[in-house]
């Protein structure tokens, strides 16, 4: 097994060895759904707290204590503040520009209004309300601590915002967060007085709600534990687990997330538990007593700090269990992007034995730690019969999402008589099997990926596997179709967004399409019901975990009804039977019509690259019509309907043919029909070649790809040439145009360099600038599933594989279990 190999290789090295670290932007730990995915954003995971993908801290903290000697493995408690002035407080405002200073401490201010924070465009009792564009703020201080030149500005900020300190500008970002954020804020030297500071803020609502909260604060300095650091030798990301190794002292120690995340088990899929194995030896030949301690805080389960939460222990068959949840429970009644779950409940469970203890500590912040502690006995240094731990980590959401006025239960709860103690009882007894399946998937899959891509390639879909997978939760509707319902992590909070399904779909087609349909068939009820009653397809359901309708302010005509039609037909094409586009021939009908009438040469309409505005004549977007067109002619064909299959087949063609005349632009193809000199990545085309449509010839692949090379910045190739910034999911279904796999790589290998330098620690953004690497926007976003649209490319047609020969790993329909 992977967990000994590791220890071997660190023996035969020898002490003082360390091995490379595999960097990435975070590193997945518990990744099952939107409400249970906690990340590490440091390389070495002691650095700091594990959070939510949202960013909020979900502390998990371990040590590993070796004859008597404590050493820290795991995370650290987040860091602690105490305000120094806070937000609530008499102060001066006003909604349009002032005249003058307004930022000096002598302005005079007697016109303006008096309020105080927070400022809201919906506020609540005690709040001012704020529903202009602009918003300045004036609140004088006195400052009777200790002089500081570092202070943190708390601040819950929507939109953009500058602060000034008497007259002098400290802090300046665009965009909003959310939330309270803590922001150092480095002082010039007596800037900050004893008596009468002004703060001074201005605040710019671009766009959608409006929000002000701020606050002065110190950083609290923790307290010792007296543990020492162990060294984190390496760390290794995988398809289903992340995998640490330590030297704790003259013991290593092997922790290994693992998130069984295997598409051909749908009731393990589900299942939200992950295991924390722990495997540990001798390095000196000598037995030493060894005792390991995680702690999960009840952050998991709450949305804001300072929800009441209520925590048990129990026991139940051979486990011992820990178990939270808030007081309230209001079950589905959060809705939103930036949220946590605050309803269900957390679990952390292991075997009982001898040396085995669980306890609830109470901390500062109203939160709780759920404590376990197990011994491992006399640690040698032989490796058979070496020691080993397993913790369970799980989360009891009670109902998943909302379904057109209906509460449904995720997958695992199926059968009436689930409970979260089976879930774990289960879990606990199939460890040993689980593991060797995930581990077989883990291989298959890096070997399959390298063979396509080459190695960068691999590792690039290993970090993507359990984030793609994680954006969704899988329900049983009402009328006991799957649901695999995607949340717009960090983009609006949509659920089930087409065009975030469109790039996610690679993944899904590789390892199980009905998870692809689970996707889909929400969007066809949704049409087919009535209730979306326009000619072509809806951008979504609502926003999670809600899914009563469209919510979206904007339809994207065009991009939805392409995308419904594509998949649809990628669906067939990996089945070998239109069979799922039977079901939902009326409607495709209707979507294809509305293509041949509005596709070619789309009016001005917002396309999935929606953040960078509406583009009229969009040359990308004709390619997704004629593919979307192309793919309905391969579905009637293959149901029988020859006639409707020549008509969309020759239109298709015609359409081919007229696009290669009007998009041509000396030595590359236009962003725009009427847009001469500009350029775009035509990421849409990949599907003429992996559904094998040939309406395209292999000179426009040929061309656009040397032009793309020659486009490229550092940290990757830009979505077009009105900005530098890029998308990564759609830099990979470019690259897999290449016609070799020198060129592949090329495209690929400033995506690698963005994954592993990026200074942005969170989850994959598929947004970034490619000149510094930096995040632009999203975060934790299923759409990186398209990362495997190369091994898609492989497995349907060969592709141009850059690694050597293929190990491939498939979905097997008889043994899914449903």
């Amino acid at each position: 097994m992977r967990h000994i190999r590791f220890i071997m290789s660190t023996l035969l090295m020898g002490a003082g060895v360390v091995t490379a670290q595999q960097k990435a932007p975070s590193y997945p730990l518990v990744t099952h759904h939107p409400y249970f995915s906690i990340w590490s954003s440091s390389d070495t995971i002691m650095q700091s707290s594990t959070r939510h993908w949202t960013g909020t801290a979900q502390p998990i903290t371990g040590t590993v204590t070796v004859d008597g000697v404590p050493y820290t493995v795991l995370g650290r408690l987040p860091d602690t503040y105490a305000t120094a002035v806070p937000a609530e407080g008499t102060l001066k405002y006003r909604t349009d520009a002032p005249s003058g200073d307004w930022i000096s401490p002598q302005y005079n201010d007697l016109q303006w209004k008096k309020g105080s924070m927070p400022f809201s465009d919906q506020p609540g009792p005690g709040e001012t309300p704020w529903k202009s564009k602009e918003l300045y703020v004036r609140r004088t201080f006195d400052w009777l601590q200790e002089a500081s030149d570092t202070l943190y500005l708390k601040l819950h900020h929507d939109d953009n915002i500058k602060v000034y300190l008497n007259g002098k500008e400290i802090f300046s970002r665009n965009g909003w967060n959310g939330r309270d954020e803590y922001f150092p804020v480095v002082l010039e030297a007596g800037l900050l007085q004893q008596k009468n500071n002004l703060l001074a803020i201005h605040v710019q609502n671009t766009a959608g709600g409006a929000y002000l909260s701020a606050a002065l604060a110190r950083k609290v300095k923790p307290v010792a534990t007296g543990a020492r650091m162990a060294i984190q030798e390496s760390v290794e990301v995988h398809a289903t687990q992340t995998v640490y190794q330590f030297r704790c002292g003259p013991v290593l120690m092997e922790m290994a997330f693992i998130s069984p995340l295997l598409m051909d088990d749908l009731q393990l899929l589900s299942r939200p538990v992950t295991y924390l194995a722990c495997h540990a030896l001798s390095e000196d030949n000598k037995e030493h007593d060894v005792r390991v301690q995680v702690g999960v805080s009840t952050a998991v389960c709450v949305n804001t700090a300072g929800q009441p939460v209520e925590a048990s222990p129990y026991n139940s068959g051979d486990l011992t269990i820990l178990k939270a949840g808030t007081r309230e429970q209001p079950v589905l009644k959060k809705k939103g992007d930036d949220i946590r779950i605050d309803w269900g409940y957390v679990y952390v469970a292991t075997s009982k034995g001898p040396g085995v203890k669980q306890w609830i500590a109470d901390n500062a912040d109203k939160t709780k730690t759920l404590i376990t502690e197990t011994a491992m006995g006399k640690v040698g240094s032989e490796v058979a019969g070496m020691p080993s731990r397993v913790f369970l980590l799980g989360y009891d959401d009670l109902y998943a999402v909302e379904y057109f006025g209906q509460p449904l239960k995720a997958w695992w709860k199926n059968d009436a008589s689930a409970t979260m103690e089976r879930e774990l009882q289960n879990a606990i007894r199939d460890y040993a099997r689980i593991l060797g399946r995930c581990m077989q998937f883990d291989d298959a899959l890096q070997k399959e990926a390298a063979a396509a891509g080459g190695k960068e390639y691999a590792r690039l879909c290993e970090l993507a596997y359990r984030q793609a997978i994680a954006a969704h939760t899988l329900v049983r509707g009402p009328k006991g179709e799957l649901l695999f319902l995607s949340k717009e992590n960090f983009s609006n909070g949509c659920i089930n967004t087409v065009d975030v399904t469109y790039p996610s779909a690679p993944l899904f087609l590789l390892y199980n399409p009905d998870l692809l349909k689970g996707m889909l068939t929400g969007i066809f009820e949704y049409s087919e019901s009535g209730r979306f009653k326009k000619p072509f397809a809806a951008h979504d359901l609502g926003t999670y975990p809600i899914a009563n309708g469209q919510v979206y302010g904007e339809d994207m005509p065009v991009e939805e009804s392409g995308n419904m039609l594509i998949l649809t037909g990628a669906i067939a094409k990996a089945e070998g039977n239109a069979n799922y586009a039977k079901e939902h021939w009326k409607v495709l009908t209707t979507w294809a019509e509305y293509l041949l009438k509005a596709g070619f040469d789309p009016e001005n309409q917002l396309c999935t690259d929606d953040f960078a505005g509406h583009l009229a004549h969009n040359t990308n977007l004709s390619l997704k019509a004629i593919a979307g067109i192309r793919s309905y002619a391969m579905l009637a064909d293959m149901l029988g309907e020859k006639a409707a299959a020549k008509r969309y087949a020759d239109s298709a063609r015609a359409m081919a043919d007229n696009w290669l005349k009007r998009a041509a632009d000396a030595d590359h193809y236009r962003l725009a029909f009427d847009r001469p000199g500009s350029w775009s990545q035509k990421y849409n085309l990949v599907w003429d070649r992996v559904l094998g449509f040939k309406l395209f010839p292999s000179s426009l692949y040929e061309q656009e790809v040397a032009w793309y090379l020659k486009q490229q910045q550092p940290y990757g190739l830009p979505l077009d040439s009105r900005k530098t910034y890029t998308k990564s999911d759609w830099i990979i279904w470019t690259a897999t145009l290449a016609s070799t796999p020198e060129e592949f790589r090329e495209l690929i290998d400033p995506l690698y360099k963005y994954i592993t330098e990026t200074p942005t620690r969170v989850p994959l953004s598929d947004w970034h600038e490619t000149t510094n690497g930096r995040q632009v926007g999203f975060q934790a976003r299923s759409v990186v599933g398209g990362y495997f649209m190369k091994m898609l490319d492989a497995r349907y047609n060969g592709g141009n594989g850059a690694g050597g020969g293929s190990v491939i790993y498939t979905y097997n329909r008889a043994s899914i279990n449903h």
